[in-house]
């Protein structure tokens, strides 16, 4: 593992220092993933095929979730959400 330091510009730029952009080519897209104190940079090439079909997901689950909490989501017995899913 390679660690190195570097800061943000005020234009929220930062510069990859070059001994961790071995492997990274001119104009190649970068995906970034950030939670509470992470940010994770990848490759969007190093990505399976199906990447962007698992990131819509996540985003719609991610949208679902803050109504959730926000109390939007409604309650139903068993059998009241089947017969709603037999309707979709």
């Amino acid at each position: 593992m390679e660690i190195a330091l570097t800061k943000m510009s005020s234009k929220g730029q930062i510069v990859i220092p070059l001994d961790l952009r071995k492997g990274i080519k001119d104009g190649e897209k970068l995906i970034l993933i950030k939670n509470e104190s992470q940010i994770l940079i990848k490759k969007v090439s190093s990505l399976g095929e199906n990447f962007k079909d698992n990131l819509e997901f996540a985003k719609l689950t991610e949208k679902a979730y803050e109504k959730y909490l926000k109390g939007e989501f409604k309650q139903l017995k068993s059998e009241k959400f089947l017969e709603e899913l037999k309707e979709w």
